[in-house]
């Protein structure tokens, strides 16, 4: 048996690589760029990069199952050539993002439900799995955090459900080797609901800050034209119109992970206690 991950330089990926080939399977890391993995020597690398068709069938040879990014362009090419290949089973990572109403027109949704369409009007059967934000998006406050300790966002009292990536993992692996049901659809979340107000002040902690971080409310307006050099508008528009959505308004949590692998899902303050050098205050001499 050789399980094929793809996007194994993602934190999801990389985790899941990583279980694999502790359990003493037969595991090959895809990614554009496999050169840049840095695996044990005994674990495959191959180049698949899913927006180049032409890079399946050798990543595809001999695979028997898949962990699959949702890259929507070719992914009706990918099944097809896994069908050839002799896959029998694929684990796509989609987005909980895809169970809103507006997911078709939603720029974040949109390219995840188009894979999902894809992938089950293929041949091969498939899982899906639909985390909500990822734990390690609070990476994004890091910089400001270590330096000026002050945050501006245009919604602190908006609700998440950040899941660490390490339990996606865990569940997609619980699929792929037969310990966890195959086939359907997953929604995985957090085991709790928290602001990003209560998130940054997890991270304060855990980073031994002693002066609490200054959150600073602003507008849309004034956060679009913050993030206007990296994020594209309607990406930017459209992450405004979730976290309005959910300002002060709990998460629906599951409790689909503990229940597929047996074990709960970390909390945020796991998480952060994990990565809380990234969020030290930088130290001046």
């Amino acid at each position: 048996m050789t399980i094929l991950v793809t996007g194994s330089r993602g934190k999801v990926g990389s985790a899941l690589v990583t279980l694999l080939h502790r359990q003493g399977l037969r595991v090959r890391a895809g990614s554009a760029s496999p050169g840049d993995l840095t695996f044990p020597a005994d674990v495959e690398t191959v180049r698949c990069a899913l927006d180049d068709p032409s890079t399946f069938p050798a990543a595809l040879d001999s695979v028997t199952s898949v962990f699959l990014y949702a890259e929507p362009s070719h992914t009706d090419a990918f099944v097809a050539q896994a069908h050839a290949a002799g896959v029998g089973h694929i684990v796509l990572l989609s987005s909980s993002a895809v169970m809103s109403s507006d997911a078709a027109d939603n720029p974040i949704a949109a390219s995840h439900l188009l894979a999902e369409q894809a992938l089950a009007a293929g041949p091969v059967e498939a899982t899906v799995l639909r985390p909500g934000a990822f734990a390690g998006n609070a990476l994004q406050w890091a910089g400001a955090l270590r330096s000026t300790g002050a945050l501006d966002l245009p919604y602190p009292q908006s609700h998440g459900d950040p899941i660490h990536e390490d339990d996606i993992a865990r569940v997609a692996a619980a699929v792929l080797t037969g310990q966890g049901p195959r086939g359907g659809t997953h929604h995985l979340t957090g085991p709790q609901s928290i602001t990003f107000a209560e998130q940054i002040a997890t991270l304060s902690r855990a980073a031994g800050r002693t002066t609490p971080v200054d959150i600073r409310t602003v507008t849309r307006e004034q956060w679009l034209e913050s993030v206007s050099a990296f994020l594209p508008g309607e990406f930017a528009r459209a992450l405004l119109d979730h976290w309005a959505s959910t300002d002060g308004s709990p998460a629906v949590l599951t409790r689909t992970v503990e229940e597929l692998t047996g074990r709960p899902a970390r909390t945020f303050g796991e998480w952060a206690e994990e990565h809380a050098d990234a969020f030290r205050v930088e130290q001046t001499t």
